[in-house]
């Protein structure tokens, strides 16, 4: 069977079948729109290749296109602006989360120059202790105590089931607890 003449439907089973051919043909049709989608929307050409490459995996992955409900390019480019908005979201999140640590920062006229060097110590270790974390362990710990969101909160925007959220924060602050505990005695 010759891929490239069937039609999305047909490609769309055969992809679902785990024929990976199959996703070579929906980018050969659809990768050049997805891509300018994600161009206009991301104004960053290299997050408009990561986030066309996204797309498709999400196609290959999810398996969740209804040829009922439209056509694969309205589905592809709604998909590809859900995932734009969503890449905002994040980058205003990480904006904010920025903004409000910079506000916590003491001012530079602390009482001596010992507590400073001693807080810039301690920040330190804090900072690399969190990049020791698994990223959905860093993630969850981010998002509550820096952006302020409750676990169900975390969980919707992760998509992610509360109790997985709820053992991910767990195990951080078990491991931060640990890492850090000079600091906490």
């Amino acid at each position: 069977m010759v891929l490239s003449n069937e039609t999305d439907t047909e490609v769309f089973q055969v992809l679902r079948s785990g024929n990976l051919l199959a996703l070579g043909i929906f980018y050969d049709r659809y990768g050049e729109v997805v891509y300018r989608v994600a161009l206009r929307m991301l104004g960053n050409a290299q997050e408009a290749e990561d986030l066309t490459q996204e797309v498709f995996l999400t196609l290959w992955r999810s398996g969740k296109y209804d040829s009922k409900r439209g056509s694969m390019l309205v589905f592809l480019t709604t998909l590809t602006r859900s995932k734009a908005i969503d890449r905002h979201r994040q980058i205003k999140a990480q904006w904010q989360r920025l903004q409000r640590w910079s506000r916590n920062v003491p001012p530079d006229n602390s009482s001596n120059l010992m507590d400073k060097v001693s807080l810039e110590e301690m920040s330190q270790r804090v900072r690399e202790a969190l990049a020791e974390l698994p990223p959905n362990q860093k993630q969850i710990l981010e998002m509550s105590y820096y952006d302020g969101l409750s676990q169900s909160e975390i969980s919707d925007n992760l998509n992610m089931p509360l109790g997985t959220v709820k053992t991910h924060k767990r195990k951080g602050l078990l491991y931060l607890r640990q890492m850090l505990q000079d600091l906490v005695e």
